[in-house]
């Protein structure tokens, strides 16, 4: 019997999988980039001061990452003094176990944008001036990194790079947008690219991250660029359709910032800044894809909070007013929109266990019921050093619930007893 080398054995140990587990939150808005939590049996309502601090972290930078939780670990992302900095936190008790830079510190406004991306042993961090790193999940140990600009002729809007990488099996799909590198698959173990995929003309990066899709029985990754929605082919990085260049879309907007979401052969993508959202159809032929509008709500404007599908109700936030709405996601009516209560300014929201857990940017967090007749707010609560501009996106993932203020990260327990 031949004997393997122990090197051998070292590396091909250094990258067997830690699989996420079901009670994980591995991306942005989860393993599937919806928003919605698959926790059940969580509190149905708060008492007055909020539900009881499970930890809290302090010193993580100013940033507006939120959180990714995989395994024994959290992960996010701040500006320190002399660089931005990826963390990795213990799950259980809040401390920092790591951190490893990323790159400079500051942009437009100041911190990083992305929230990291993890399969369990290694997770991704994008910097806002396009600094890319994969590190060690356990120790952030630095495996390889890139940088959009330098490396792919990346193009970033003028609030710098914000998107949150994309993990799709052995792929890292990022988009450094520009001419000659859109889009772009890595190999995630190593950051070698498996294809570059370009958008005729170019495009800036925009604020969004990438989902999947399939239609056509061809499976997809679709991003909202600076100037519209285009989707790639997952397989090749070709070019399969674009939608909404013009003006009265997506076109010229100051940002297009919120996730679009996928759900059987339709695509929903909002925008800010008074555009509006649309919702799609998207059908094949001979090889071909076309893009049908169902309909264009001026209505549904959303600028940073994202908006989130639960059955055949949209939520989300009108702009970035602090105005949640609900609307039927097949027509897009509103069905209702907040009127008095807590918080105010962009409102991000996260569902779970039949609630709306939604994070006001001047650190009000309420619990609302997701429902279609009426806006009913439950339970609300100030974050103790809650200010103005912290929009960290909300996660509640294995009975806790992740609010990102500033350079703290609270973990609160929100399961039932």
């Amino acid at each position: 019997m031949s004997r393997v080398p122990v090197a051998f054995l070292l590396v091909a140990f250094a990258f067997v999988e830690s699989p996420t587990r079901a009670d994980d939150w591995p991306l942005f808005r989860g393993s599937d980039r919806t928003g919605v939590s698959k926790d059940k049996g969580l509190l149905k309502e708060w008492p007055g001061d909020g539900p009881p601090l499970a930890w809290k972290t302090e010193g993580i930078g100013i940033g507006f990452s939120s959180v990714s939780v995989s395994g024994d670990r959290v992960f996010t992302m701040g500006d320190g003094k002399d660089s931005s900095f990826l963390f990795g936190i213990d799950r259980k008790t809040g401390k920092k176990v790591w951190e490893r830079k990323v790159g400079k510190t500051g942009g437009n406004y100041q911190g990083p944008r992305c929230t990291p991306a993890t399969d369990g042993t290694l997770v991704f961090a994008l910097g806002q001036f396009g600094d890319l790193v994969c590190a060690g999940a356990k120790d952030g140990k630095e495996v390889w990194r890139k940088n959009l600009p330098k490396d792919f002729g990346g193009q970033a809007g003028g609030w710098n790079f914000t998107e949150s990488p994309l993990l799709d099996g052995n792929n890292l799909i990022v988009t450094p947008g520009g001419t000659k590198a859109t889009m772009v698959a890595l190999d995630k173990k190593t950051g070698k690219p498996l294809w570059t995929g370009a958008v005729e003309g170019g495009d800036a990066a925009g604020y969004s991250s990438v989902v999947i899709g399939t239609f056509g029985g061809v499976k997809q990754y679709i991003q909202l660029m600076a100037n519209g929605l285009v989707s790639f082919d997952a397989k090749t990085g070709k070019q399969l359709w674009r939608y909404g260049t013009a003006s009265s879309r997506f076109g010229g907007n100051t940002a297009n910032i919120p996730t679009p979401i996928v759900t059987s052969e339709y695509v929903f993508a909002s925008a800010g800044y008074g555009r509006g959202a649309a919702l799609l159809k998207v059908s094949a032929a001979g090889g071909k894809f076309a893009v049908e509008e169902v309909y264009w709500a001026n209505q549904l404007t959303n600028k940073h909070g994202g908006v989130i599908l639960v059955g055949d109700k949209l939520f989300g936030d009108r702009d970035d007013s602090g105005t949640p709405f609900c609307a039927d996601f097949k027509t897009g009516k509103v069905l209702w929109t907040r009127k008095g209560g807590e918080g105010r300014g962009s409102a991000s929201l996260t569902y779970a266990d039949g609630k709306l857990y939604i994070r006001y940017s001047d650190g009000w967090v309420v619990l609302a019921d997701a429902t279609a007749d009426k806006y009913t707010e439950i339970s609300a609560f100030k974050v103790p050093n809650g200010k103005n501009d912290t929009w960290a996106h909300p996660v509640v993932v294995d009975g806790k619930f992740y609010v990102r203020e500033r350079d703290v990260l609270w973990c609160y327990d929100v399961a039932a007893k």
